[in-house]
């Protein structure tokens, strides 16, 4: 790049990109109807997005990555520019999205281009990435003969503009099927300087010209982005930028946003050098994709490094900056296995890419939450640089709606409930998982507008209780309503989105003649008992109808049942009939969603009423547990054994007691709270405590009495074992003084005794358990798993390590 004085240049861009600014900004209006909640108003789209069927990854977009490579740059600088382009099209997490690499410089003589286009515009499947992983390590080499040195902004934006809004795919790369209207667009740029025009007779017979004339196309050019709705990401490094320029870069090109979600507008983004530029450029890929990025552990081949995913995400992908092709990287699960480089393993899908280039990635469909380590070996005189872990991850989640009541009349006040879980089954219960979170639903059908409105989780009425992660608004059907129904519900916060389907409906004519009340029982079942529900039936019809009740939206692998199936309605009157949800033996540990439902079959199978489980499946007690009593009441021979095993009980009791263990509370190596387990604070040897994160102070430690479904749990088996279980996770082994991975943070124990030598021990006696490891992963259930545990009973439900034949059971 060749310095100029180019102050006027820029003021005079900046001046037309504020005159062209009122252009990008639409807005619509709030639709009419709503009761008890407003209007949302929401950016228009560069062009009006078709109803699609719902996928079930995440939503695609089409981006290019265009990167400076004037003559400023030093090699060091390019070629780190080259691994943050490869970090950005190995790690996208959608198969479906699009990827196309550019360089640019300036053109100043014959047979010079300011652009180069190493990666055509590619589908980021698996074969895709590995092209892409190949084509754009053609940015570390220059032409000084094809390009000249200067920086030309307009035709960076020009080319990657026009290869997001016109071209398909590049030969044999394939096209990701036919675009939808509302796939998103977006450039991220990469520069470390300004406008440099000034040598390229494109833009006219002087220096001074030249210059004035490329910041005019500048604004031409970002204002044809904008048209088309391509959001432009400009990220500067270095100490001679045009802060300004990249400001009005953003904010010249498309406006519009993944969601509302303060963040996901474009903007500028400046680091200090080249070093930083991998892990702003993947922030910024986060924040325009809607996404979430964790910053896992860095270290020298062979280390073993770790990142973690947490329990809301559905789709993901680690990236690993190696920089070396000869670093060889294995990945493990959070329950420590190794996990396959491609195909199906445990209910995720994996696909590994970029193998044999300096930046590999794992892309996974439906991660099991918790850490992820990853091992890197290097043969000699290729590990001499530090290797860098992250994950980018989306949570998309699928909502259960139940609409009250479920056939509406027009004009008629209607209550919505939105319950929401993950593709693996895991019912999200903790609100901490989802701060941030906005519900949003948007109501269409025939004879009225849209009407949006919001839902909440305050406590607030229509909401029952706040916290409870159920989402309740209300609208009131338009009066313009004539026939069918279509609900569909948005879920916006960092990271998340929701799948978007429809729920189906239809307006009543007049007065329904059969009307229902639904209620099911909150409980704590065991699998294969069953949970009590009442329906409350008034028919005003002279005869008879016929109600089915039925299950939707059902955790996945829940064996569920209601009886009885149908039930009669007596007419002129109103009854009260009992029914039954039964949980099949084989129904993972854990929070179940879904809804029980009621349709009168002899109205067309219209939807009468819907009601969201509230149930939690936990462990069945042992035989012990359920007999002892029976047992010590025996003959004296039972009773003296069973005053032995007491004894023996007595003893175990104390070897679990955690009185005098610490917790101490890090954050890359740094202490930020600890607790000590007092006296009487751990009964059966478990110890139940959440970290609190005040806004603006360090995390903190708080003992949580009783325990619960919220909190994290430290518990010491009777051979002295210390295992943790965090929040919606699996148990793992807990070493004293060995951190061990808590979210966001790392839990550090001391104090605690270590486990005997040579492994544990088998009592001489244990009641007979019940086979099969715990809940599917991060469902909640209180399966004893835990690598390294000792002999297993049988698989989990999810594939995972079964519980310990040796273990105890805290719930």
């Amino acid at each position: 790049m060749q310095w100029t004085n180019k102050g006027s240049a820029l003021l005079l861009a900046g001046a037309l990109l504020a005159l062209a600014g009122p252009l990008a900004a639409t807005t619509a209006s709030g639709a009419p109807g709503v009761s008890g909640a407003r209007a949302v108003p929401r950016t228009a789209p560069a062009a009006p997005a078709a109803p699609t069927d719902p996928a079930e990854g995440p939503d695609p977009i089409d981006f290019a990555v265009v990167v400076d490579q004037s003559a400023s740059l030093a090699d060091k600088d390019l070629a780190r520019e080259t691994e943050a382009a490869a970090l950005l099209v190995q790690g996208e997490i959608s198969e479906r999205s699009r990827a196309a690499v550019i360089g640019f410089g300036s053109s100043e003589k014959r047979g010079q281009s300011p652009v180069r286009e190493v990666c055509q515009l590619t589908v980021a499947d698996a074969a895709g990435r590995e092209r892409l992983s190949d084509c754009v390590q053609e940015l570390g080499r220059r032409d000084t003969a094809r390009m000249g040195p200067g920086t030309d902004f307009p035709a960076a934006v020009r080319q990657a503009v026009t290869r997001l809004t016109g071209a398909a795919a590049g030969p044999g790369t394939g096209t990701g099927g036919a675009r939808k209207p509302g796939t998103p667009k977006v450039v991220f740029l990469l520069t470390d300087g300004k406008l440099d025009v000034a040598d390229s007779p494109e833009y006219g017979t002087d220096r001074e010209s030249r210059q004035s004339n490329g910041a005019k196309r500048l604004v031409e050019e970002l204002a044809r982005a904008r048209a088309a709705g391509v959001q432009i990401w400009p990220l500067g490094f270095g100490g001679e930028l045009d802060r300004a320029g990249l400001t009005a870069m953003a904010e010249g090109g498309y406006r519009g946003a993944c969601s509302e979600i303060p963040g996901s507008a474009p903007r500028m983004r400046v680091v200090d050098t080249s070093a930083e530029i991998d892990k702003a450029l993947q922030e910024t890929f986060a924040a325009a994709r809607c996404a979430r990025i964790a910053h896992g552990t860095a270290g020298k081949p062979p280390a073993d490094l770790t990142v973690t995913i947490p329990p809301i995400a559905t789709d993901g992908s680690l990236t690993v900056a190696k920089h070396d092709p000869k670093v060889q990287v294995t990945y493990y699960d959070p329950a420590g296995r190794k996990v396959p480089v491609r195909g199906e393993f445990d209910g995720s899908s994996f696909e590994v890419s970029g193998e044999n280039g300096p930046v590999e990635a794992l892309r996974v469909k439906n991660p099991l939450p918790g850490p992820w380590r990853v091992h890197i070996e290097a043969p000699a005189g290729h590990g001499e640089r530090e290797v860098a872990v992250r994950a980018i991850w989306q949570g998309r989640l699928r909502s259960a709606v139940v609409l009250d009541p479920a056939s509406p009349r027009a004009g008629e006040q209607v209550k919505v409930e939105v319950q929401m879980q993950t593709r693996r089954g895991v019912v999200i219960t903790d609100p901490h998982q989802l701060a941030g979170l906005s519900v949003a639903a948007d109501l269409s059908g025939e004879g009225f507008e849209p009407v949006t409105f919001r839902l909440a989780d305050d406590g607030k009425a229509p909401d029952a209780k706040a916290g409870d992660v159920r989402f309740t608004g209300t609208l009131t059907v338009p009066a313009g309503a004539t026939g069918a129904l279509e609900l569909v519900t948005r879920m916006e916060a960092p990271g998340i989105t929701s799948d978007r389907r429809p729920l189906h409906a239809a307006v009543a004519k007049g007065a329904p003649l059969v009307t229902a009340a639904l209620t099911v029982d909150s409980d704590t079942v065991h699998p294969g008992a069953t949970v009590r529900g009442t329906l409350d039936v008034t028919n005003n019809d002279s005869a008879p109808h016929t109600l089915r009740l039925g299950l939707a939206d059902q955790t996945p692998g829940a064996e569920l049942g209601v009886a009885p199936a149908t039930v009669t309605a007596p007419p002129n009157g109103s009854t009260r009939i009992p029914f039954t949800v039964t949980v099949g033996r084989n129904t993972p540990y854990g929070a179940l969603g879904g809804q029980v439902t009621v349709v009168d079959t002899a109205d067309g199978d219209r939807a009468l009423r819907g009601a969201l489980l509230n149930v939690r499946v936990v462990e069945p007690p042992t035989w012990w547990e359920r007999w002892w009593k029976a047992v010590t009441g025996g003959a004296v021979v039972v009773l003296l054994v069973g005053t032995f095993v007491g004894i023996r009980l007595s003893f175990r009791r104390r070897r679990r007691d955690l009185t005098g263990v610490t917790l101490e509370l890090c954050q890359e190596g740094r202490s930020l709270d600890s607790l000590t387990v007092r006296r009487g604070q751990s009964p059966g040897g478990a110890f139940a405590f959440t970290v609190d994160e005040p806004y603006g102070a360090p995390a903190t430690l708080r003992r949580v009495p009783g325990g619960g479904s919220s909190a994290h749990v430290l518990r010491r088996t009777g051979a002295g074992e210390l295992l943790l279980r965090p929040r919606g996770g699996a148990q793992v082994p807990v070493r004293t003084g060995e951190p061990a991975g808590l979210g966001d943070h790392e839990l550090v124990v001391r104090g605690g005794r270590p486990a005997p030598a040579g492994g544990r021990r088998t009592p001489w006696f244990r009641p007979p358990r019940r086979t099969g490891g715990g809940a599917g992963a991060g469902g909640g259930g209180a399966g004893d798993t835990g690598a390294g545990s000792g002999r297993l009973t049988g698989p989990g439900a999810d594939g995972s390590p079964g519980a310990s034949a040796d273990s105890d059971h805290l719930f």
